[in-house]
Formats: structure tokens, sequence, C-alpha cells
């Protein structure tokens, strides 16, 4: 399968956040799977990548052009895919992915998170999406959802797809996952 990670960029987390998408990297390699990924070398995406290479597998990168400045990103590895937009750079993602994994991030992997967790709500995404709950991360964030379950603003079976996992080897396992008719999407919002 091709599995779609989402993650911070940042070279100044607390290791414990770079041990988990590295050991999730690992898992994806040594499971003949494929990562596509947003290309940097740095950050939860360079360390599960690096991952991948040492359990050698196979990398999908996709960046926009204008990240192609200096030491960026990890073109030698894999393939490697330019687009002109960060639109263009979440929808080939979307495109490649059979399954998505969210490692912990800021701004940027949340709003690629609620992208593809909207579509799958929607029915117009069939890949499972899997929240990686690195040292407590996504707690509060599963918590917001929950909320807005209760208060009727999300369908009221929105986190029956949204898994929280907290070891890398759950999160592969949950990613990849049989569908059990979930992709249709959630029918119903009030009841």
């Amino acid at each position: 399968m091709n599995i779609c990670v989402f993650g911070a960029s940042s070279d100044r987390l607390d290791r414990d956040y770079y041990d988990a998408a590295r050991r999730l990297g690992e898992l994806i390699g040594r499971g003949g799977h494929t990562l596509v990924y947003g290309g940097g070398r740095t950050g939860l995406m360079g360390a599960c990548a690096g991952g991948v290479i040492a359990a050698g597998g196979g990398l999908v990168g996709v960046a926009p052009h204008f990240f192609d400045e200096g030491d960026v990103l990890l073109k030698e590895q894999g393939a490697f895919v330019f687009t002109e937009t960060m639109a263009e750079r979440k929808s080939k993602m979307e495109q490649l992915a059979d399954a998505f994994i969210v490692l912990p991030g800021g701004v940027g992997t949340l709003e690629e998170f609620f992208e593809v967790f909207t579509l799958r709500l929607l029915g117009r995404q069939s890949g499972n999406i899997v929240l990686l709950n690195t040292c407590g991360y996504y707690d509060a964030l599963y918590a917001l959802i929950a909320d807005s379950i209760e208060k009727g603003f999300t369908a009221r079976d929105a986190l029956a797809l949204l898994p929280l996992c907290d070891t890398p080897e759950a999160a592969l396992a949950a990613a990849l996952a049989a569908d059990e008719g979930t992709a249709r999407g959630v029918e119903n919002w009030a009841k």
C-alpha cells in the first residue's frame, strides 16, 4: 500500500517524536509499503523517510517547486513529484495514498489532516486515516472533535473513522485494517 504520512518539518522537537516517526517509517518499509510524504529532509517527515530508507522501503516525495532550494528536500531517494502550489501538492498526495497516518505537527499538518478527514466524512476519500498520538499530542484535538459531536456540529459516528493510536505499530495496523463499509462516509449527522 501507499501510506501517506503528514507531520512536522521542525527540527526542534523532543526526541520521542522523532523516534516514533522513524519507527513508523521502519515499519512501513519492512512491510513492503511505500511512503508518500511531503518530501522534506528534516523534522518528523525526514525521520519517517529515514526509517523507510533504512528498512529498504520505497518513497514518493511530493513538494512544490518553491521548496526546492538548499537542502530542504530529500530528492535523491525514491521518486519525487514537483507541483506548482501547496494545494496541488496536497491533492497529489491524496491521489497517491491508500491510507493516511498523521504524525504530530503544526498548522500545516492540521490543515492536511482536516481536509482528508472531511473528505472521508463526506465519502470522497476511502483510505483509513489514523492519528499517531505520540506523547498524547492529539488528546486535545480528539477531545475537540468529540465535543463538536456532542454539540451537534459533527456527525455522531465521525470518531469511528479516526483511530487514535499511541504507538507506530498500532497506527500502521489501523491504517492497513480492512475498511468495514465506512468509506461511503458518515450518513447520519443527527442520530
